[in-house]
C-alpha cells in the first residue's frame, strides 16, 4: 500500500506543480473565465498548490515531519473541492472539457492520500 500512496503522491505533486504555476503565472485566461474570482486569488491559489505539491513528497522523502504531508494533502484536497464548486457554477456537464471534473479526481485522490497518510500507512519520522 505504501507503494501506492508514493506513486499518487508523486503524481498529484506533479499535476499539483503544474496547475500552481498556471495559476499562478499564466491565469489571464482563468481570470477571464472566471471573473467572480479575482486576479490576486488565482496568484494565491497557484502559490498553495505549488507549495502543497512540494510538501506532498518532500517531508516524508526526507522523515523530517513527515505528518506535513498529510496535512499538505488534507489542504489540498480541500482547495482543490472548492476549485470543483467554481468551476460547477459555470458548467456541470460531464465532459472532458470541464475543470470541474478533474478538480473532483484529483480531490478525490488527495483526500484518499491525506487519509492513507493519517490512518492507513502513516510515514514515521527519522527520529522515531
Amino acid at each position: 500500500m505504501n507503494i501506492v500512496f508514493w506513486g499518487l503522491q508523486a503524481i498529484l505533486a506533479l499535476l499539483f506543480l503544474a496547475g500552481g504555476a498556471y495559476k499562478a503565472f499564466s491565469f489571464q485566461q482563468l481570470a477571464s473565465q472566471f471573473s467572480e474570482f479575482p486576479h490576486g486569488g488565482w496568484r494565491a491559489l497557484g502559490f498553495l498548490e505549488m507549495a502543497g505539491g512540494v510538501l506532498l513528497i518532500v517531508p516524508a522523502a526526507l522523515k523530517w515531519m513527515p505528518s506535513l504531508t498529510a496535512h499538505a494533502a488534507a489542504v489540498l484536497a480541500l482547495e482543490t473541492f472548492a476549485l470543483a464548486a467554481l468551476y460547477a457554477r459555470h458548467s456541470v456537464k460531464l465532459t472532458p472539457e470541464n475543470p470541474m471534473i478533474w478538480a473532483l479526481v484529483m480531490g478525490v485522490l488527495t483526500a484518499f492520500v491525506a487519509y492513507g497518510r493519517y490512518v492507513l500507512q502513516p510515514v514515521v519520522s527519522a527520529a522515531a
